[in-house]
């Protein structure tokens, strides 16, 4: 019986590992499905493990132990150019003693696509990017930014299953990488290719992927839809490393269910949902995102326990304040508000409560 389970699975990595030196694994263990369509992000600090899982996928690296399969077929010992895949990275690489046409040309050409079909394609891939008015040009002649729409059409233009991009956005300037961003996921879903997308910008991954691999350390720390991984972390590691977050440590007293009690390290005591902690006594350090702190007793459920807290700075940013206060010992605990007609601007100097929803604080793993 031919083994069906996952069928679904266009892109697969199974117990996969990767060493250099035959000693230090930078990718430990990872196991990956992805289904036809899919834009996902691998994210993580540099020397996490991301690149090197794209690179296998790519061919340009092997893997040490496990299997990468494409659309169900093995693909370790097939040879990048063979694998049908489409790439962009961040130095756009294009030819620059070729014409723009040349280069998307240059793809098709290698794989033995004849001339007015070659034509055709590269027009209509131009047009994608709404390039279709630079062909002739060099690629000196182009901007930083419509350069890397060349580049993605010489990507696109043989019309890949599963297109791969390495910080794409990287060097281009903060309004026009947003531009992009939008742009290329708009592209890939008209089109309904598979992305594996990776980059550092936890922003960037939020905004374009259906789902994000975080990973840290060689491993996968976790594999989740953008919303689940902000509001849902599994771990210290991905509560730090995706948005904004404070953390208070402490020790649970109490589990009662999906609520547990945290005595804080100054002796507060605090409501939260552990998450990967599952003993009284255990050490935990808890998570709040700074837009979930409250400090309008109304909107606050009766009984919840509260924290004492000084305010140390005030910042306006526009749309939102940013209030920096001193909690339990912790002078970097930041709340945001939205700058709304009535509410309030904290002053400096000023002592207040603040509270949450349990459910909006996690008890996670205290780091070692």
């Amino acid at each position: 019986m031919p083994d069906t389970s996952h069928h679904d699975a266009f892109v697969e990595f199974e117990r996969v590992q990767k060493s250099y030196d035959g000693i230090q694994l930078v990718v430990k263990d990872l196991n990956l499905t992805m289904p036809k369509g899919e834009f996902l992000t691998m994210l993580g600090p540099s020397g996490s493990g991301k690149t090197t899982c794209l690179m296998m996928l790519a061919g340009f690296e092997t893997a040490t132990h496990g299997d990468i399969r494409l659309d169900g077929r093995p693909i370790n010992n097939i040879p990048p150019h063979k694998r049908g895949i489409g790439m962009v990275f961040q130095n756009y690489a294009l030819f620059p003693h070729m014409t723009i046409s040349e280069n998307l040309s240059f793809p098709l050409e290698v794989r033995k696509i004849g001339k007015s079909d070659r034509e055709a394609k590269v027009k209509r891939a131009l047009d994608m990017v709404e390039m279709g008015a630079f062909g002739g040009r060099r690629p000196a002649q182009l901007s930083g930014g419509q350069q890397q729409r060349i580049a993605l059409a010489r990507a696109l233009v043989f019309e890949p299953e599963l297109v791969l991009m390495d910080e794409p956005l990287g060097a281009l300037d903060k309004q026009l990488r947003e531009k992009m961003q939008f742009e290329i996921t708009h592209l890939a879903h008209r089109l309904g290719i598979t992305v594996v997308y990776v980059t550092h910008d936890q922003t960037e991954a939020l905004t374009m992927s259906d789902r994000v691999a975080v990973f840290d350390d060689g491993r996968i720390q976790q594999l989740a839809p953008p919303d689940e991984l902000y509001e849902k972390p599994q771990n210290s590691f991905v509560a730090q490393f995706i948005g904004e977050n404070n953390t208070l440590e402490g020790t649970i007293r109490e589990m009662n269910g999906d609520r547990c009690v945290v005595q804080l390290n100054n002796g507060d005591l605090i409501d939260a949902m552990p998450v990967n902690v599952s003993q009284v006594g255990e050490r935990t350090r808890v998570s709040i995102r700074p837009e979930r702190v409250e400090f309008n007793k109304d909107r606050l459920q009766e009984g919840v326990h509260t924290l004492k807290a000084e305010v140390l700075e005030f910042i306006y940013m526009g749309d939102i304040f940013r209030t920096r206060l001193k909690v339990a010992g912790n002078d970097e605990f930041v709340i945001k508000t939205r700058n709304a007609p009535d509410q309030v601007r904290l002053e400096p100097g000023a002592q207040i409560e603040i509270g949450w929803l349990p459910e909006d604080c996690r008890a996670l793993d205290a780091p070692n």
